[in-house]
């Protein structure tokens, strides 16, 4: 963060400074809501949580060297007390993102957000300093720590932004006021909260919608290949940018194909020129994050041989999102786990069966082990039932359902599509996963573990990668 004093942080936020011997005193270190993250200078922002309240901690972080804390009540340390500890927050990171003059670069969509952020990232900081958002961090408090991480050298700033309903992309952008705002896709994350892919739809042009005009600089950046997205140029003052497989995207692919790992090449073309890539992602899905990644870097003044080269580099930055590892014995697994929805898994299926092209053919076999899809409401049957019979036509070599009647569900799917032997089976939990998975696996074998946060199915994929029998929750 830029430095600021007490006095300025108090005056920005509406604050009361509470035994601070000296307000001039200046936060040099990162602001931070946890007390084992606290550096020389921090500010310590205290949250008051559902088991943990922040204050608590308060004497803690100042004696770790936080220089004060951000607080709803006097905590007997330094401190400059507040009304609303998280709009005091997002004020600060409104004031300090206004002083810096940095541009912003604001995401969201259905699916791909984290996965796009950490691509459009890679990418930017080939070209200038670039601040993004750690993992998913894109909350009301993710995103405000996210932008009070820039400083004098940062250049761009990429925010992701989540939504559970309408008005809280609004307010996410009314914090960070976005130069270029990107909107992925409309799919199913969430339908059974917002009630349907229209509501979806509206929540997410909430981003287009806050940015300024084409002659202030403003640019929204679209899905050609979504009819949803595509229609949002209708809701914003900013300039279109399409991207996609479409004729007339601005940024598109072409050629596309696949390699003998499952790492999807093609030839990217912006209007500045054409460039080759392969990507070190895995998936053909990904072909669309990168497009989305390239539209943004060209908006930016990149070359498209440079966004080439950058994209081809890339990794992943985030955990358990199709991690990939080979083990000593010649299994792979790929870790998906962190979340799921019917997009995100239909990918992650299609992308197990390309990568299991090569595996099949020195008689190895792929595995998908799912778990369920959560916030899917009355969709949720008929979402987990055609997932299962997707893991059939892509002839996935064996179905673990996890857990409750949502793995019953995803059985039913591959029984429905003509699966009637040993190919598909329900078990209990993760544990019982883990069990059968270290005796049936053998070298060669590709092993898929996906499915929605809460369950934490990422304990199948540690566990087979630790080569322990059990993995803690974590």
């Amino acid at each position: 963060m830029i430095a600021l004093s007490l006095a300025e942080i108090a005056d920005i936020t509406g604050g009361r400074p509470h035994d601070i011997p000296d307000p001039s005193v200046r936060i040099t270190g990162p602001v931070v809501i946890d007390s084992r993250q606290v550096e020389d200078g921090s500010l310590f922002a205290a949250f008051s949580g559902e088991h943990v309240d922040g204050h608590d901690y308060a004497e803690r972080a100042v004696a770790s060297g936080a220089a004060a804390v951000l607080a709803a009540r006097p905590v007997g340390v330094p401190a400059i007390v507040v009304a609303d500890v998280e709009k005091a927050l997002g004020a600060l990171a409104r004031a300090v993102v206004e002083r810096l003059g940095t541009d912003v670069v604001a995401l969201t969509g259905s699916a791909g957000k984290t996965s796009t952020k950490d691509l459009i990232a890679q990418v930017l900081q080939t070209h200038a300093p670039t601040v993004w958002t750690p993992g998913s961090l894109n909350n009301e408090i993710g995103l405000p720590l996210t932008a009070l991480r820039a400083t004098e050298e940062t250049r761009h700033l990429v925010l992701e932004m989540g939504a559970r309903g309408i008005g809280h992309i609004a307010y996410l952008t009314g914090l960070t006021p976005p130069r270029i705002g990107l909107v992925l896709n409309v799919g199913t994350a969430h339908i059974g909260e917002f009630g349907g892919r229209e509501q979806i739809a509206q929540a997410k042009g909430e981003l287009v919608e806050s940015l300024p005009s084409e002659a202030e600089g403003g640019i929204a950046v679209l899905n050609a290949d979504d009819p949803l997205v595509r229609a949002m140029s209708a809701r914003t003052k900013a300039r279109t940018v399409l991207f996609g497989e479409a004729d007339d995207a601005d940024v598109r692919a072409s050629e596309v194909r696949m390699t003998p790992a499952g790492q999807p090449s093609f030839t990217l073309h912006t209007p500045t020129g054409c460039g080759e890539v392969t990507l070190r992602l895995y998936g053909e899905h990904h072909v669309s994050n990168a497009l989305a990644a390239a539209a943004v870097a060209h908006v930016l003044g990149m070359s498209t041989e440079e966004i080439a080269t950058a994209l081809s580099g890339a990794g992943t930055l985030s955990r358990w999102r199709m991690e990939v590892t080979e083990r000593a014995d010649g299994v792979t697994i790929v870790n998906d786990a962190y979340n799921a929805n019917p997009e995100s898994m239909r990918a992650a299926l299609r992308a197990l069966a390309a990568m299991g092209g090569a595996a099949r053919a020195d008689g190895g076999r792929t595995w998908a082990v799912l778990g369920p899809m959560a916030e899917l409401g009355d969709a949720s049957l008929a979402e987990h039932d055609a997932v299962g019979r997707l893991a059939v036509r892509l002839n996935v070599s064996k179905l673990v359902a996890v857990g409750g009647r949502e793995a019953s569900w995803l059985q039913l799917g591959a029984y429905n599509e003509g699966s009637w032997g040993e190919e598909s089976v329900v078990v209990s939990d993760a544990q019982a996963a883990i069990d059968l998975l270290r005796s049936e696996l053998r070298p060669g074998d590709v092993v898929l573990v996906k499915a929605s946060r809460s369950v934490g199915l990422e304990r199948v994929a540690l566990a087979l990668l630790s080569g322990e029998g059990e993995v803690a929750d974590r």
